[in-house]
């Protein structure tokens, strides 16, 4: 069983790797892809506790790129996390996720939700490689009572277009890809089925996208055949996973999602020849 797509407490998971491979294994899941948002800091550590349980891991990375005021999620695999061009970039998107979760507490706090920031910022600024975002602004307000679980959190609040949204800020997607590539990787764009940019995907493949993730909890039958059709058009490699974070909100174990055999040789294959 193959998952490409998993979160640890290195941004936004619940679980920490030693739990995450725990999780997995006794899921039955094979191969696992570490893709923590804008940080590899869970790869090492991930990698050593799946090793001493027979399961392989690929480093990961899930980079937040901006198009046109919207959010375009770039997975990244077989990428060298020790490659510095990419450290840098990561370490500038970081600082953008701080500058944002300030502004959200601050919006909360007009709107008479005020939440204790600093200790969440703290931990950004101090821990190295820990990435901070909005789903740990949402479990804060759950323990200020605001909100009942972080799907409330988001849909009344912190969503695009509800009264706590602050606009992010960063590259385009051509200069995501581009990191990926130089730091040996492929590059597969997250969950289309969400981000609602069908019109814009043959764009990316020509600035060198190399992947679609057609296997993802949010893709029913109807969707999947839709972008495995459309990989196939556009001469895109395939990539899925579960995007496990150990939230009761998301509702999903490893391996709830897994990439096909088949999927997997040609991912693998062409990641070889990169």
């Amino acid at each position: 069983m193959i998952d490409l797509h998993l979160h640890t407490t290195a941004s936004d998971g619940r679980c920490s790797p030693q739990e995450l491979v725990d999780r997995a294994a006794a899921a039955g899941v094979t191969t696992i892809g570490v893709t923590d948002h804008d940080t590899t800091a869970a790869i090492d550590e991930t990698g050593a506790a799946a090793r001493a349980r027979g399961i392989e891991v690929i480093a990961g990375i899930e980079i937040t790129a901006m198009d046109a005021g919207r959010d375009v999620h770039v997975l990244g695999y077989f990428i060298d996390p020790g490659d510095i061009h990419l450290s840098t970039f990561l370490a500038g998107q970081r600082t953008r996720r701080i500058t944002r979760v300030n502004a959200i507490g601050d919006c909360l706090a007009r709107l008479g939700m005020p939440i204790d920031i600093v200790p969440l910022v703290a931990r950004a600024k101090e821990q190295s490689g820990y990435s901070i975002g909005r789903p740990q602004i949402a479990r804060a307000m759950i323990a200020a009572g605001y909100v009942a679980d972080t799907r409330e959190a988001f849909d009344r609040w912190l969503a695009t277009g509800r009264p706590a949204f602050v606009p992010r800020t960063g590259p385009p997607t051509r200069e995501v890809i581009e990191i990926i590539h130089a730091a040996g990787g492929v590059a597969s764009l997250a969950h289309p089925g969400q981000t609602g940019v069908d019109a814009r995907i043959a764009a990316y493949a020509e600035s060198g996208l190399d992947a679609l993730e057609v296997f993802h909890p949010d893709h029913d039958k109807a969707s999947t055949d839709k972008y495995r059709g459309l990989a196939r058009r556009l001469n895109l490699l395939v990539t899925g996973g579960s995007d496990f974070h150990g939230d009761a909100s998301h509702g999903f174990e490893p391996g709830a999602v897994s990439l096909p055999l088949e999927e997997w040789v040609r991912l693998r294959a062409a990641a070889s020849h990169a």
